[in-house]
């Protein structure tokens, strides 16, 4: 198989350069919606050595530490994994604040321009390196019914496919999915196309991956342009040609349904009404999801926040109920 090579990805002796894999204990900083109860009978299973109950885990902190210290409870269990990495934009992470109503440039600490020319230093060839370790610790994590799914844009995407390729397997590559995120507002140059789309990597662990089809909901302009017809009953359909092999006695059937339209001319069609459909099947092209916009009810104002309909559909095509999954911004 054609291999993607960057600086840093073997030593000096030729041999590939594995991910850190120390493992540390997790430190619980704190707990949402914990009664009194709850949290005397958690310190109570901490100090007899049992782990405690937990429904959903947030971790803050680098992923070289955190994923490797996930691998000793999780190795081989989790269903679904989301990765929205950086997309490799060159971006220093300065922010903007607003401090007693004044807006002003939050620059990043001599901390962290280090630990960014640490990561990053290298550009193209450091990132590359960190999204490899990344993947190679996540497919460790993923049971074998698991799916991972990778969030990234022109900037990098296609040398992610190739990274992925080679450490999930090319054979278990499932879809390419295009995310259009928005409307394009205009051009980034004067002989340029707009940008309105991320895509998203889908794979497998194994061809047994979890997946559950779903129907999407037409939009109201594609009901007007293809269920244009009403019958007496004020029943919305769009008609279509009767096969030839279709017998008399299916015709008549039909007629006595309801589902039979004769044209101006007299030729017999048949209805397919749109209370009877819920949609059409789930593509690999997804326009009815929009960015979080600025009067978004779930904005937080973090400058790449996906929205909750973008991650739900993912959780519904590719989990069942009760499994373990995993969402990993950096």
């Amino acid at each position: 198989m054609t291999e993607l090579i960057w600086e840093g990805k073997y030593d000096k002796d030729g041999k590939k350069v594995a991910p850190l894999r120390v493992s540390l204990p997790f430190q619980t900083v704190e707990t949402v919606n914990e009664s009194a109860q709850e949290r005397n009978l958690s310190l109570d299973l901490f100090n007899s050595g049992h782990p405690a109950e937990w429904r959903n885990r947030l971790i803050w902190g680098d992923k070289k530490y955190v994923l490797p210290s996930l691998l000793e409870e999780f190795a081989g269990k989790v269903n679904l994994i989301y990765i929205d990495p950086p997309f490799n934009t060159g971006a220093d992470f300065s922010f903007q604040v607003e401090v007693d109503g004044e807006e002003f440039t939050k620059e990043p600490s001599i901390i962290e321009h280090k630990a960014y020319r640490d990561t990053w230093g290298l550009g193209i060839n450091s990132y590359l390196q960190w999204f490899y370790e990344s993947i190679i610790l996540l497919y460790e994590l993923l049971h074998d019914t698991g799916s991972i799914y990778v969030h990234l844009d022109w900037h990098v995407g296609h040398y992610g496919k190739a990274v992925l390729d080679e450490i999930l397997g090319k054979d278990n590559f499932r879809n390419e999915i295009v995310w259009r995120r928005m409307t394009p507002s205009g051009f980034k140059g004067k002989y340029d196309i707009g940008n309105s789309h991320d895509v998203l990597y889908r794979y497998s662990k194994t061809e047994k991956a979890i997946y559950n089809p779903i129907k999407i909901t037409y939009t109201e302009a594609y009901v007007k342009e293809r269920f244009s017809k009403v019958d007496e009953n004020g029943r919305r359909f769009k008609d279509e040609k009767i096969g030839t092999a279709t017998t008399n006695e299916t015709i008549e059937r039909l007629r006595q349904e309801g589902r039979i339209y004769v044209t101006s001319t007299g030729t017999l069609r048949i209805k397919h009404f749109l209370d009877e459909v819920e949609g059409y099947a789930l593509d690999d092209v997804w326009t009815d999801i929009p960015a979080v916009n600025s009067q978004a009810n779930e904005r937080v104002d973090y400058a790449t926040q996906k929205p909750e309909a973008l991650l739900e559909r993912i959780i519904k095509v590719s989990s069942n109920e009760g499994d373990l999954i995993l969402y990993m911004t950096q």
